[in-house]
């Protein structure tokens, strides 16, 4: 398998890791109790951790000279794949917590399948972040349930949280070309096999935290082809001001 579908690969599970990592670090300072920025902010350095090691393998394979910081820190928003629910703006506690549930729902099973990977840096950080995701899903489905059930008010905003971002998560399953063929060689998970688990666990906990599934047909796609929305490119302004500012520099 050419190195350069590992890379693309790995490039992309690393944007993705990053750029929510990045938006729940938005959350230090400004959530509702110190207990809650503390998880949150130790959430995010799971996910940022993560982008690390798949930046780390991405520049391994190359071997073009590029490290991690150069990788995260020197690419501008169109050469970014992430996916797009991943960079949207923060929104209430209600939209992080929804979001962070949708995606901890799909990370579960698509790092228990990466852990089967025939490539073994792939399955090794599979193995490590799976023990994290099932962390991030247990206390992100404890927030779906609390706010769900909760008062008027936070049943009401989880609910317009649910109805803003379901659109967005039909690209969780849609594989990009070198993930296909990385697929087919067993290298990588089927993103589009994970759908009904990832259903099923989020049909279960609406029922039981009072929400309903969105029936409104849309959807939005482009991140994994570079097409982002605005909110990518402020998110970048700000995570890579220090290192284009001053270009080279190190802690």
């Amino acid at each position: 398998m050419p190195s350069n579908d590992l890379f693309t690969y790995s490039i992309a599970l690393a944007d993705d890791a990053l750029i929510l990592g990045q938006r729940l670090t938005e959350w230090v300072s400004n959530a509702p109790t110190l207990e809650e920025e503390l998880a949150l902010a130790n959430v995010a350095l799971d996910h940022i951790g993560r982008a690390r090691m798949f930046y780390g393998h991405a520049g391994q394979l190359v071997d073009d000279g590029r490290s991690e910081d150069d990788l995260a820190f020197g690419r501008d928003c169109r050469e970014f794949t992430n996916l797009l629910i991943n960079e949207l703006p923060r929104g209430d506690f209600a939209f992080t917590m929804v979001r962070q549930f949708f995606v901890d729902a799909f990370n579960v099973p698509f790092l228990t399948a990466l852990i089967q990977s025939s490539e073994p840096t792939l399955a090794a950080i599979g193995a490590k972040a799976v023990k994290e995701s099932t962390y991030h899903l247990r206390r992100s489905r404890d927030w779906m349930l609390r706010l769900g059930d909760g008062s008027a008010e936070s049943h009401s905003r989880t609910q317009r949280a649910i109805d803003e971002l379901w659109g967005y998560t039909p690209e969780l399953f849609e594989a990009f070309a070198a993930e296909d063929r990385l697929a087919e060689a067993g290298l990588a998970p089927d993103r589009g096999a994970l759908k009904s688990q990832w259903r099923n666990t989020v049909d279960a906990t609406f029922a039981e935290a009072t929400l309903r599934c969105p029936t409104a047909a849309w959807s939005v796609r482009g991140g994994r082809g570079g097409v982002h929305t605005e909110h990518l490119g402020h998110l970048l302004a700000q995570m890579q001001y220090l290192q284009r500012t001053y270009p080279g520099q190190q802690w």
